[in-house]
């Protein structure tokens, strides 16, 4: 019998002087990059997706 994953997500503002160092903390908390798209006020505002399993 398989076991699935379930997964828990998050969203997170980005801001575009400190991507890295923001990508860095949520990754070193298990979380993985799933896409980065827009943010909904438009302009340079970006949203990061990111998914991990669930505990």
């Amino acid at each position: 019998m398989s076991t699935r994953t379930t997964w828990e997500y998050a969203t997170i503002p980005l801001l575009t002087h400190n991507t890295k160092a923001i990508l860095d903390s949520w990754g070193v908390d298990g979380w993985e990059l799933v896409t980065v798209l827009p943010g909904p006020g438009g302009g340079e505002q970006l949203v990061a997706y990111l998914k991990r399993p669930s505990a």
